[in-house]
């Protein structure tokens, strides 16, 4: 989903329930065997302080380890050159939303602003969140409140402001 031209007034979407957000923090990126793939866990910044947890797949874990703990990588991978393509171009991260979960699968937005435009794209979490990181100021995390409920699906709303 992209969305262009100015941003969008505070509190709207493009349809639907307007999406409420709380901050998180990436806490770790783990392998617990016998589990075959990585789990990223984020924590919530305001209390309660609930934490969610999601798997990634091997590659993206360290890519998002590797942004975490602010490793320099000997070249750079997808997410520098992504994220050093945007610098260059004057383009900011100005969130990483995870606004959707169905069948135990996350989806996120990347929204992005320039000199003279606002976007919306989606992206998986883990891109987002290595982007996010990768950042000289990492840029916020936001969770849609309804993705702490431990189960059941949940219906993006649509891009938030």
């Amino acid at each position: 989903m992209t969305s262009t031209g100015p941003a969008p007034a505070a509190g709207t979407g493009s349809g639907g329930a307007v999406p409420a957000f709380s901050t998180a923090l990436v806490t770790s990126v783990t392998l617990d065997l016998p589990n075959q793939h990585p789990t990223v866990l984020l924590r919530e910044n305001e209390p309660p302080g609930r934490h969610l947890s999601f798997a990634v797949g091997m590659p993206d874990a360290v890519a998002l380890s590797h942004a975490l703990r602010r490793i320099p990588t000997p070249r750079p991978g997808t997410h520098e050159l992504t994220g050093d393509v945007l610098s260059r171009f004057d383009v900011d991260i100005v969130a990483v939303r995870l606004v959707g979960r169905a069948g135990g699968i996350y989806f996120a937005e990347l929204d992005l602003r320039g000199r003279d435009r606002h976007s919306i794209h989606a992206c998986r979490p883990s891109d987002g969140l290595t982007l996010a990181l990768r950042q000289a100021v990492p840029a916020p995390i936001l969770v849609d409140l309804r993705l702490w409920e431990p189960d059941g699906d949940v219906e993006p709303a649509g891009p938030a402001a």
